[in-house]
């Protein structure tokens, strides 16, 4: 008798669990819901519009910060906005573009859900003293790309994603022997700059490398969206705690690099020293 009772108590236990298990798992729509909310938020200038986690976190370019502080608090009008989603790790990555108002902003923001609640908002806000910052650039290029969610054949697995954007980095900073999946046409938007304005097919995205031997891209944390065919990127540039705070965005068709964007933030408060980054007269045209 005593042994029936305790396996039927395993039974209900267990079948609580996994129906616990079910109403918790992340999906692409709650993920979708927490960025409309948030593009919602932003919009307005009020974070009641979001779901948030009582205990939620709030950072802001790579520096802890608080629900008052942030840029979130400022209404603006968005432009356009484009979002990535990692169901696997229940964080979404979302683009944000601001050219009106009086202050243009573009603005890279990464949520943390959790059952439907935002745990955490981490964005990167770029402005006129970042790197080659241009919002109307930004704005006319992103929005002139195409990025359907991909045929299942042109998709590439979760980690293929996470090497390739090491791989740029590697490449570019480190050493140019390896061979990150360099594809045509393809363009890199960085800031407000456009590698490929013509769409030319014979356009790799590749650069000369290394820039800058030995300058280390640290604290890399990755948000993927096989579905998309893209990862995003949060690092720094050289040093840990005070290097430059970057967002790259990778989307890759078939394997291969289509489009690459970049957000780069300025700490230091002056004027950007193009030469120690990428050497004298090499700084690349808007």
């Amino acid at each position: 008798m005593i042994r029936s009772i305790l396996s039927m108590v395993i039974l209900v236990c267990g079948a609580a669990f996994v129906h616990a298990q079910t109403e918790c798992e992340c999906t692409r729509s709650m993920l979708k819901a927490a960025t409309d909310s948030y593009i919602a938020a932003q919009e307005a200038g009020d974070l009641s519009k979001m779901a948030l986690d009582p205990k939620v976190k709030f950072i802001e370019n790579m520096s802890e910060t608080t629900k008052d502080k942030g840029l979130w608090n400022t209404p603006l009008p968005i432009a356009f906005h484009r979002s990535i989603y990692d169901v696997g790790r229940c964080k979404t990555f979302t683009e944000v573009i601001v050219t009106e108002g009086g202050h243009p902003y573009v603005i890279g923001t990464r949520l943390e859900v959790d059952d439907g609640k935002v745990t955490e908002i981490d964005s990167l806000v770029t402005d006129d003293d970042d790197w080659l910052f241009n919002a109307e650039n930004y704005l006319k290029y992103s929005k002139a790309e195409d990025w359907p969610v991909l045929p299942v054949d042109d998709r590439v697995s979760r980690q293929d994603l996470i090497d390739a954007g090491n791989q740029y980095f590697d490449f570019v900073w480190l050493d140019a022997g390896i061979r990150p999946p360099w594809g045509t046409p393809c363009a890199r938007l960085e800031g407000g700059m456009y590698t490929n304005p013509n769409n030319e097919y014979k356009d790799t995205c590749q650069i000369p490398a290394p820039i800058q031997p030995n300058l280390f891209i640290v604290n890399r944390t990755f948000v993927v969206d096989e579905e998309m065919g893209a990862v995003n990127v949060f690092c720094r540039f050289g040093d840990s705690t005070n290097g430059m705070p970057d967002s790259h965005l990778f989307r890759l068709v078939n394997g291969k690099y289509r489009w690459i964007h970049t957000l780069s933030v300025n700490l230091t408060g002056k004027p950007i020293n193009y030469d120690l980054i990428v050497g004298p007269k090499k700084k690349p045209k808007e």
